[in-house]
């Protein structure tokens, strides 16, 4: 469904309860046709995970109302600390006057509890959080692709991992829900320029990911993917290992 027909934006279900909120956009001194992803978790306690840019807020309010009352929020996460991750944290918080930050504890440490206008609600490495039907676990992920602070949410109900960064696509982000390649271009996107930190135990990260068996990945830019993401992401640590070892 299209929620903005200047901007583009539109929202999909791409898993039960779980919907994809894309903007496409032209980034000046980036690539010529990108696009931002939030993912909104519609349940008793309702989720959105990534604010988009701070200048973004009106077009994603303007989705996520489609869905439900902006109000009923109860949780703005995020997977690190960065514009596109939490640009417009505290104009969410503003509109949703039940909602905390919802991050992992370094995060909450070193950015979150100070630039917000609420205190986080911080998530411990394996930690569960109940929202009603759907539970989502955290999984600390530092560096992986990157910052220190960074981790994903899994939600245990449709096997949906909300995992930012990585595959990464180019364009505008079309279709919402693929059962196609994915990690061919976003490692193409990544030999364009390559935001992957390379930390010494990613692979471990990704069989740790790769053992929860998703069968949806919500990507943050890009498609969102449907099929074996345990075999997906093990090809990821893959070529990650053949490219460390290229290097060596």
């Amino acid at each position: 469904m299209i929620t903005n027909t200047q901007s583009g934006t539109s929202i999909h279900e791409v898993a039960e309860g779980i919907y994809r909120i894309n903007t496409p956009v032209s980034v000046p001194g980036g690539p010529a046709s990108f696009s931002f992803n939030q993912y909104l978790i519609v349940d008793d306690q309702p989720l959105i995970f990534h604010t988009g840019l701070r200048r973004m807020f009106p077009l994603v309010h303007e989705a996520v109302g489609r869905v439900l009352p902006v109000e009923r929020l109860s949780h703005i996460g995020l997977s690190h600390f960065e514009a596109d991750e939490c640009g417009s944290l505290n104009e969410w918080l503003a509109v949703a006057p039940e909602a905390v930050p919802l991050c992992g504890k370094i995060a909450a440490l070193v950015s979150v509890n100070d630039v917000a206008d609420r205190p986080a609600r911080a998530l411990g490495d394996g930690e569960q959080l109940s929202l009603g039907t759907h539970t989502v676990r955290w999984f600390d992920t530092p560096h992986l692709p990157h910052a220190w602070e960074c981790g994903f949410l899994f939600e245990s109900r449709t096997k949906t991992l909300l995992c930012g960064d990585l595959f990464t696509q180019g364009g505008e982000g079309q279709p919402p829900l693929t059962e196609s390649d994915i990690l061919g271009p976003s490692e193409a996107f990544r030999g364009q320029m390559d935001y992957y930190a390379h930390a010494v135990n990613t692979r471990a990260m990704l069989e740790r990911l790769a053992a929860e068996r998703p069968t949806t990945l919500a990507c943050m830019h890009g498609s969102a993917w449907r099929g074996d993401g345990a075999t997906l992401i093990l090809a990821l640590a893959d070529v990650l290992d053949q490219e460390r070892k290229r290097k060596a």
